[in-house]
């Protein structure tokens, strides 16, 4: 299941513990709109690294600070949301590189075992970790071509919800506009040989994901599996006729 994703807003380690026991290698740690704060990402990152589950982390903003303190706790990707224009975006991702790449600056700690760096050490982090840039306004759309193309622009990473409400559509349906979009940013990651990862709540979508060679399926979110498991218990309880 190496290309399935869960979707994780609340720093709880025994849901992570279960999805690792369930085969998923991936997540994305939602920052923005989660309820995570420095103290409990610190924890869950160091869990994550030690059980082995590659980690996306949508940071709360464009800030150095947001984008740095993500890869200082160990995430293994950022993910940059409300990204505009491509010299916008070439301004923001700079913060999650080292130089000469970027201006990432250093802080000893877990990334780096709790000791000093190798002489090689930043620029095997500036390999190994990830920078996704959100596609999810109508100006970082209209440059979704130049902004793949960025050096410091690892993959794309479409918000289907926030992209219809920004070009006006209103909530997003996967309607022949959405994929349109969807489509331009997949294409636009393909072109530039780059991965792109695709939010897959339905069989339509992950259709479309699988097709479209994305990276990632993010198939579900932590909301979601909770509530599916506790819909298939009443169901069940139901059929027992337990419950009327």
């Amino acid at each position: 299941m190496e290309k399935i994703c869960l979707w994780v807003s609340q720093p709880h380690f025994g849901f992570l513990e279960i999805a690792k026991l369930m085969g998923i290698g991936s997540i994305v740690v939602e920052l923005e709109h989660g309820t995570f704060d420095l103290a409990t990402l610190d924890q869950f990152l160091a869990m994550t690294r030690a059980l082995g589950v590659r980690t996306l982390a949508k940071v709360i903003a464009t800030t150095t600070e947001a984008i740095q303190q993500a890869l200082d706790f160990g995430a293994d990707a950022v993910v940059i949301p409300h990204l505009l224009g491509v010299d916008h975006v070439r301004e923001i991702t700079q913060a999650a590189k080292y130089p000469p790449h970027g201006i990432r600056s250093y802080t000893g700690g877990r990334v780096y075992g709790y000791g000093r760096p190798a002489a090689d050490a930043f620029d095997r982090e500036n390999r190994r970790t990830k920078c996704y840039a959100m596609i999810e306004t109508s100006e970082s759309l209209e440059d979704v071509e130049k902004i793949a193309a960025l050096p410091n622009v690892d993959g794309i990473f479409p918000g289907p919800s926030d992209l219809s409400l920004s070009r006006g559509r209103g909530a997003y349906s996967f309607s022949a506009a959405d994929l349109f979009d969807l489509t331009r940013c997949a294409r636009a990651a393909q072109t530039c040989g780059k991965p792109w990862v695709m939010p897959a709540w339905t069989p339509e979508e992950r259709a479309f994901g699988a097709k479209e060679g994305a990276e990632l399926l993010v198939v579900a979110s932590q909301s979601m599996t909770i509530r599916a498991g506790l819909s298939a218990t009443l169901g069940a309880l139901r059929q027992e006729k337990i419950l009327a």
